[in-house]
Formats: structure tokens, C-alpha cells, sequence
């Protein structure tokens, strides 16, 4: 009776309690996922404000120089290697899709699917950073060298932090998972690593056709 009465008055309290009695969820938990939810959106926003100064910067230095890549010592700088980017691109996008399969084979309470698809994305995501330490080793300008350089070097450097540290999340999740911090109505973590990697996915579709195809 005393649910009833709070529930009349609260709507979202009346959730949160037929979800835990229904689905055996913890009711803390119930209560506290949209909030955590949130916070993490937040989070997410806060590092497109990031990356945000850094493509305006980069914008308008673009827009400034005469000629793009720049002349460094008298020669243009070369364009990127197109195709090289675009298959290190497959190999991120790919890594996207593993990890919605991963996340919908834990809805579904499917435990070794689960783990191939996730240990799948980390592998897609060493995979891309490999790639992308090929680029830096063969690319033909230096961070100091030139606007171009400097620019390159900064977003796809900090970018490509962000797959490691994407990485390094998944691999806690995994371990996680399989010791049992989740369940198939407990899995806030999975959800936030799904999110966080979708993000990392979305930031490189920007950077690849700025630095690629522009």
C-alpha cells in the first residue's frame, strides 16, 4: 500500500518499483541507471566540446593558408593515402558492429556469443591503432613541420587515445562479464562501452573526411 500511495504522485518511482519486482532488478539500480545514463551523456558531450576546439582550430587554419596541404621548403606536402585510411576505416566501423552484436547477445543471454563478438571488437580496435601507427611511421610530414602536420597529428593522435582507452575499457567490461558483475537485467556497464565506442566510430567518420577526402 505504501508503494501504491508514493507510486500515485511519482510516475517514475511506480517504474522503477514494477520493473524490480517484475524483471528482478535491483531496485537502487533501477533507480539510479537513467541518472548514470545521464552523467555519462554528459561525458561524452564534454569530449565533443573537445574535439570541437581542435576541428575549429584546424578549420580555420585551413581556410587561412593560401594553398592545402601547405608548402613546406618550397614543395607541397602530399595528400593522405586515401585508400590506406579507408580500409583502417572499415576495420573501426567494423569494430561497431561486433560490439552492438556483443551488447544484443548478452540481452539475450547468450554468453559465448557475447565474448566472440566483444573480444572480435577489441581485436578490430588493436587492429586500427596498428594502422594507425603504420600512418605516423610512413607519413611524409612531422607534428612541427607545418599547419597540416601539426593538425593531422593532434586529432587523429587524440583520437586514436581514445580507441586505446576504448580498448582498455572493454577488456575490464569482458572480465567483468564473465565474473559475473552483470546479469540480463544489470548491464549499465556494457551499455555505457557500447555508447563510448559508437562515439569513438562517429568522431573518425568526421576526421577521415577532413583529412582524407576534403
Amino acid at each position: 500500500m505504501a508503494v501504491r500511495s508514493v507510486a500515485r504522485t511519482t510516475p517514475y518511482l511506480e517504474k522503477v518499483a514494477v520493473e524490480a519486482r517484475y524483471n528482478d532488478v535491483d531496485p537502487v539500480y533501477a533507480e539510479t541507471r537513467d541518472i548514470r545514463l545521464f552523467g555519462f551523456v554528459l561525458f561524452l558531450l564534454a569530449d565533443c566540446v573537445l574535439f570541437g576546439a581542435f576541428v575549429f582550430a584546424y578549420l580555420y587554419l585551413r581556410t587561412a593558408a593560401p594553398t592545402w596541404p601547405p608548402v613546406v621548403d618550397g614543395k607541397q606536402l602530399p595528400r593522405l593515402d586515401v585508400a590506406f585510411g579507408a580500409m583502417n576505416s572499415i576495420v573501426l566501423f567494423g569494430s561497431g558492429v561486433t560490439m552492438h552484436f556483443a551488447l544484443e547477445s548478452w540481452k539475450h543471454l547468450k554468453k559465448l556469443a557475447f565474448n566472440f563478438w566483444l573480444v572480435a571488437t577489441i581485436l578490430l580496435g588493436i587492429g586500427f591503432l596498428a594502422g594507425q601507427a603504420h600512418e605516423y611511421m610512413s607519413a611524409q610530414m612531422t607534428w612541427q613541420g607545418s599547419t597540416f602536420g601539426a593538425s593531422f597529428f593532434t586529432l587523429t593522435g587524440l583520437h586514436g587515445f581514445h580507441v586505446f582507452a576504448g580498448v582498455c575499457f572493454l577488456t575490464v567490461l569482458g572480465i567483468q562479464a564473465n565474473r559475473g558483475v552483470y546479469t540480463g537485467s544489470k548491464y549499465f556497464g556494457l551499455v555505457a562501452g557500447t555508447l563510448y565506442w559508437h562515439f569513438v566510430d562517429v568522431i573518425w567518420v568526421l576526421l577521415f573526411f577532413l583529412f582524407y577526402l576534403w
